[in-house]
């Protein structure tokens, strides 16, 4: 028998495919599980139809594509499972089914398959179908549901923090903090958030958005549960902690430096933490900015790929006309990623600088 040896280096990952894509629904499972809590049964039947739907559009293609066997069919490997889950945790918990299962379409014919399936997509295609039914139907995607551990009040009705306050602003409200915003109006909060903050001084809306008592998107209201997943793909080594760490850091450092500016409190005047904790940063910058086929290579392509969703984040949320951000500034850097790894090359193995090596002799 002839062995073909490829070349170096010769490494080996005990993290298959199929185990990635696994441990990742693993990890977002708990978060999903608290949006079912808050929203309600629909919101799980909202994730079921995105997760068969997904499956199914997977196991066509694949049918056409020769995989006729089912167990031979790239449903095995967990990818169509997570994008129907990640895609489903992006949606609100009142979607119709029906741009449920048009959103998973679009994921995977159209962003996936079209480019030739697994790890040849240039976008993720969860975060491509979200977008999608967005632009396309957006009064639907920006009906949200107040979660059942908090007292609604009606001037607030279903709409988020984010969605309220920029609309605040948008009607002449300024020289307030987004909490000061909140307060005022009365949006509801928590009797636990409002007993922390009344010992800490951090905002109730802070404290409800990091446990996962806002409105918002089925899986991304629970920063803490977020981050519990997200430390343990960490800990998997599935995930490189650089791109969630400098995307947080560099939208925060935005936040605090420049956001007063569109608030009227002047620079260095911007709340971090409600930002932070509200809305999809969160989960996008643990589980969409972190996916290995749309992200870059190196060390250095990934701080670099992560500033730059910082930065889209923050530009459009402030001073966009949308209230959220984080899939379109992950998309924008996800176009950018193959000219990140085009000239930010990792260095080969077994290279020695010429200087080192001659001091060598």
């Amino acid at each position: 028998m002839r062995v073909k040896i490829t070349s170096s280096p010769h490494f080996h990952s005990k993290n298959s495919t199929k185990s990635i894509m696994w441990n990742v629904s693993l990890a977002l499972a708990p978060a999903a599980l608290w949006g079912v809590y808050v929203f309600g049964i629909r919101a799980l039947f909202v994730l079921l139809v995105s997760i068969v739907s997904s499956c199914f559009f997977e196991y066509i293609l694949g049918y056409f594509d020769g995989n006729k066997d089912i167990k031979e069919s790239t449903l095995y490997d967990g990818s169509a499972f997570l994008t129907g889950l990640l895609l489903g945790m992006n949606l609100t918990p009142t979607i119709p089914f029906a741009l449920v299962i048009l959103a998973n379409a679009f994921a995977i014919v159209v962003v996936k398959w079209t480019f030739g399936g697994l790890g040849a997509n240039w976008m993720n295609p969860a975060l491509a179908g979200r977008v999608f039914v967005f632009f396309s139907f957006t009064s639907m995607m920006s009906n949200y549901t107040v979660p059942k551990t908090l007292e609604v009040v009606d001037s607030v009705g279903g709409a988020t923090p984010l969605s309220f306050v920029k609309t605040s602003i948008s009607g002449g409200l300024s020289n307030l903090s987004p909490s000061q915003i909140l307060a005022t109006s009365s949006y509801p909060t928590s009797s636990i958030a409002t007993s922390i903050s009344s010992s800490t001084g951090i905002s109730p809306y802070a404290i409800d958005a990091f446990i996962g008592n806002i409105g918002g998107c089925i899986g991304e209201v629970s920063a803490l549960l977020l981050i519990i997943g997200g430390i343990y793909l960490i800990a998997k080594k599935i995930i490189s902690y650089h791109i969630p760490v400098y995307y947080i850091l560099s939208f925060s450092l935005l936040t605090w430096m420049f956001a007063g500016v569109r608030d009227g409190l002047g620079l260095f005047s911007g709340e971090v933490l409600t930002q932070v904790f509200s809305g999809g940063l969160i989960l996008g910058a643990l589980f969409m900015a972190t996916d290995m086929v749309t992200s870059p290579i190196t060390k250095k392509g990934k701080i670099i790929y992560a500033l730059g969703c910082g930065f889209f984040t923050f530009l459009i949320r402030y001073f966009g006309s949308l209230p959220e951000a984080v899939s379109l500034a992950i998309i924008l850097m996800n176009i950018v990623t193959p000219t990140i790894d085009r000239y930010i090359v990792p260095k080969k193995f077994g290279y020695v600088k010429k200087i080192k090596a001659k001091e060598a002799k």
